[in-house]
């Protein structure tokens, strides 16, 4: 025996309900769920903050270090995210950057302009909501300092 639908169709035990039933009401952008990595949102950030004027590199020097000998290995380079840790929950992330400026330059100023950088290129290509951005201050480059010059190619 068969039970009216309140909209007036029936439904026969054991059949496949039509094809709007059965998706119900959500519209196809709704169906599923997205998840973001990490180290995605970290790559992100990183970039944002490379872009600042005054920020001459990410993470401390023993990072950078550690990194540079792990960059000659194939498959082995982790400086898009270096300096870089991010949270990520469901709906919100928090990120910690450790940064190195260049000497001369207001470090609240940079600090500032990461901060701003990071949570917009963040929120808008992840959707998440960036709760916080905190900075660590780890080195400041000196004008005569020649070993870090890798990390940012002069300008052309």
């Amino acid at each position: 025996m068969t039970d009216a639908a309140t909209d007036g169709t029936t439904e026969v035990p054991g059949s496949t309900p039509p094809p709007a039933a059965r998706r119900g009401t959500a519209e196809p952008a709704d169906r599923g769920r997205t998840t973001i990595a990490d180290g995605v949102v970290a790559k992100i950030a990183g970039m944002a903050a490379r872009d600042v004027p005054g920020v001459h590199a990410m993470g401390s020097g023993l990072a950078r270090t550690f990194d540079t000998v792990r960059d000659r290995v194939p498959g082995g380079s982790r400086a898009a995210t270096r300096g870089i840790r991010a949270e990520v929950g469901e709906v919100q992330t928090a990120l910690d950057l450790e940064i190195v400026v260049e000497y001369g330059v207001s470090i609240a100023e940079v600090s500032r302009t990461v901060r701003e950088g990071v949570v917009a290129a963040v929120e808008r290509m992840t959707g998440l909501e960036v709760v916080e951005v905190n900075i660590d201050i780890g080195d400041v480059r000196l004008p005569d300092d020649g070993g870090d010059e890798e990390e940012r190619p002069p300008l052309q």
